[in-house]
């Protein structure tokens, strides 16, 4: 499931625990992460998943279902 892999990513790449990640959570108002975090998580997505983010695809991405939504549109 892609969400399952993507909160793990996530909580690997923020340090924080994968229980506290929701569907609706937002990466910077709740778990703090800046452009150089998005960065890093979208690394590894593309790793996971083999899409790859255009450089303009991260100013769109603020939530845990932006994320879901763009990998499930790109793979």
């Amino acid at each position: 499931m892609v969400f399952e892999k993507v909160k793990k990513i996530i909580a690997d790449q923020l340090d924080i625990d994968a229980d506290g990640i929701t569907y609706e959570s937002n990466l910077a108002d709740d778990f703090g992460a800046d452009s150089l975090d998005l960065v890093d998580i979208s690394m590894s997505i593309e790793d996971e998943f083999g899409v790859e983010f255009p450089d303009d695809a991260l100013e769109s991405i603020s939530t845990v279902a932006d994320l879901v939504k763009f990998i499930e549109d790109n793979q």
